[in-house]
């Protein structure tokens, strides 16, 4: 039956009515009562079997629709979906559009933590079709272009290091925590000219230890580049730089020297 609140108690606000629809409908499909790409129920059968009223069945479906859980289509009801994980997560992007301060911060936390492992794995990974395709990005990005297209470009380059990984959820993670908005807000930030030339030093650092295959000198690049964006966000913010810094410049220069052909010792 719809939901009737008792005389005696305190009437739930339409907010929560509508939370407990969504709570409901979730449990049906973790449950398996609903399965990945099956058909709801008409609306009055499972507002009956749910015990909700049908506006808040209607609200749930709507959340739950902006959600990706539920897909909608028409003149044919409304589906699940097919609950791939890469596709629920493409609703965080807005909270990195958003982000400002400590949010920013503990977003790029966790890009530190996923892109280097994930830019070293690509190092055994990318075909020279790839590479050549980096280059072109680079090539194209070091020219005279406007900052939506650099950021584009960079966006592009991170994508298809990421992508060689064969892990659609790592691949949507790390773009939604490094948004078109959240990079252009960034570049823009740092004063145009400056930031496109430190940000195009990084990524042919990357590049140079990718096409060496050297996974650890990729690591350490990458790491070095989402570091930069942080010490960005702590002088905006005025906050301490990160800590991590003159480790990592430590890592890159001594991986870059144990690839360095050892010098001959003169004779005494």
């Amino acid at each position: 039956m719809p939901e009737r609140p008792n005389n005696g108690a305190r009437k739930a606000s339409p907010t929560a009515v509508t939370d407990l629809a969504i709570a409901k409908i979730k449990q049906m499909i973790v449950t398996g009562r609903l399965e990945p790409g099956s058909r709801l129920p008409n609306e009055a059968d499972l507002a009956e079997q749910l015990g909700l009223s049908r506006n808040s069945l209607r609200e749930a479906v709507r959340a739950l629709t902006a959600m990706r859980i539920l897909v909608p289509k028409q003149g044919d009801g409304t589906y699940v979906s097919g609950l791939e994980p890469h596709r629920l997560m493409e609703t965080m992007a807005f909270a990195a559009d958003v982000s400002a301060g400590d949010g920013a911060r503990q977003l790029l936390h966790v890009r530190r933590l996923l892109e280097p492992p994930a830019t070293a794995q690509a190092a055994g990974l990318l075909t020279s079709e790839q590479l050549a395709e980096l280059e072109r990005i680079l090539a194209r990005s070091a020219g005279d272009i406007g900052v939506e297209e650099f950021v584009e470009l960079d966006i592009e380059f991170h994508r298809i290091i990421v992508a060689s990984v064969g892990n659609p959820v790592l691949s949507t993670l790390l773009s939604t925590l490094s948004t078109h908005t959240q990079r252009l807000r960034i570049v823009r930030g740092t004063r145009d000219a400056r930031a496109r030339a430190r940000a195009q030093t990084e990524h042919e650092a990357i590049l140079r230890a990718l096409t060496a295959r050297d996974a650890s000198l990729a690591a350490c690049a990458a790491a070095m580049h989402v570091v930069a964006v942080e010490e960005w966000l702590d002088h905006s913010t005025a906050t301490s730089p990160s800590p991590c810094k003159e480790g990592l410049k430590q890592c890159t220069t001594s991986r870059a020297e144990a690839r360095s052909p050892a010098r001959r010792r003169e004779p005494s």
